[in-house]
């Protein structure tokens, strides 16, 4: 009898042993150095850089297919200007223009294809057949087709298109257009606006919860993030940040319970705990006031100098940030709501993408 407990003990250890290493995926950092032209890649094991190579003209928007095998990072030929800065005292070089294309296990770009002007974020279908581009100064947003680099179809939008993120339950797109303060939700399919939101406050990127019913829209200038009925495409609430905060970049927690927002010159990430935040129905969220928002926004986690691109690694317990006036990515561990270290990477970091095993 104490042999066959001894066994059916040591079964249940190696079959936990295997679980855990199966969820221990090998994965890779992949960070967009707009200002150098390149991309540093991060090895999450050792959070250690393995390499960087030079990619094009301002690389910026970066994402992985699903499937592992590419990387694609969206080039620009335009001049960095500030807003509000005249926009012709500098050329614009469309040739560089593009949509770039890495191989991850060579760590070289292998292609580029003209996908539209000015193209800056992006975001890649569930399926990993299309990625959908905003064109920064042509107030439109792209659809191209990753087998082929061949455009599918071109969507009108308004001033400025910025943040495109993809639905997981519905498929549909939300592009974020910064000049007027709007969000507009396009079907794929039938290429065609199908609902516009007014957030206001400069909207700077989106992420979806994981059941596709609500929108997470960061707003710069506003300070705030608006949250969207992702069905019926209304803004229901405003979640105002802790002074000096600037909302950038948006990445929801593998659960879908937190919501994790970087604050540009806020210099830090901000947690938010998106059940707490559903549950309330107040018009407008405060951090600072007396409403009840304040409940919702967990942590204020300080990073590195103008925080902006960020996102999870495949088991949601590290989140890298890109830190655009420091040089650097910082390492934070999502328990315990602490940066672990700051890892030197190109000049001017902007994007991040998390590159797991090809499958």
């Amino acid at each position: 009898m104490k042999f066959k407990l001894s066994a059916i003990v040591c079964t249940v250890a190696i079959t936990l042993a295997l679980a855990v290493c199966a969820e221990a995926q090998n994965y890779f950092v992949f960070v967009s150095n707009e200002r150098s032209g390149d991309v540093t890649v991060i090895d999450g094991t050792t959070d250690s850089v393995i390499g960087t190579f030079a990619v094009g003209k301002r690389p910026r928007g970066i994402h992985a297919a699903p499937d592992g095998r590419r990387v694609f990072v969206t080039l620009s030929g335009s001049p960095r200007i500030a807003p509000g800065v005249d926009e012709n005292r500098a050329p614009a070089d469309k040739r560089a223009d593009g949509l770039g294309v890495i191989d991850p296990a060579t760590r070289k770009l292998i292609d580029r294809w003209h996908v539209g002007s000015d193209p800056e974020q992006f975001a890649i279908s569930k399926d990993g057949k299309f990625a959908f581009i905003a064109n920064e100064d042509d107030a439109s947003a792209s659809i191209i087709d990753l087998d082929s680099g061949q455009s599918r179809g071109r969507i009108k939008v308004s001033e400025e298109p910025e943040g495109v993120g993809v639905n997981p339950a519905s498929g549909e797109v939300y592009v974020t257009c910064e000049e007027k303060g709007e969000v507009f939700a396009i079907d794929p399919e039938q290429q065609r606006v199908i609902a516009t939101m007014e957030t206001g406050g400069r909207p700077r990127s989106v992420a979806f919860s994981s059941d596709g019913t609500r929108a997470y829209v960061a707003c710069e200038n506003g300070g705030y993030v608006a949250v969207i009925d992702a069905k019926s495409h209304k803004v229901l609430s405003k979640i105002q940040l802790p002074t000096g905060s600037l909302p950038m970049g948006t990445a929801i927690s593998n659960d879908g319970k937190e919501l994790y927002v970087s604050t540009g010159r806020g210099n830090a990430i901000a947690i938010i705990d998106t059940q707490k935040l559903n549950a309330q129905a107040s018009p407008l969220l405060s951090a600072r006031g007396q409403g009840e928002g304040e409940e919702s926004i967990v942590a204020m986690i300080p990073v590195g100098n103008r925080v902006w691109g960020i996102a999870l690694d495949p088991a949601g317990s590290k989140l890298y940030t890109a830190n655009g006036a420091s040089n650097d990515v910082s390492v934070v561990d999502v328990k315990s709501r602490k940066e672990l270290r700051r890892i030197k990477v190109g000049d001017g970091p902007w994007g991040i993408a998390i590159v797991t095993a090809a499958k």
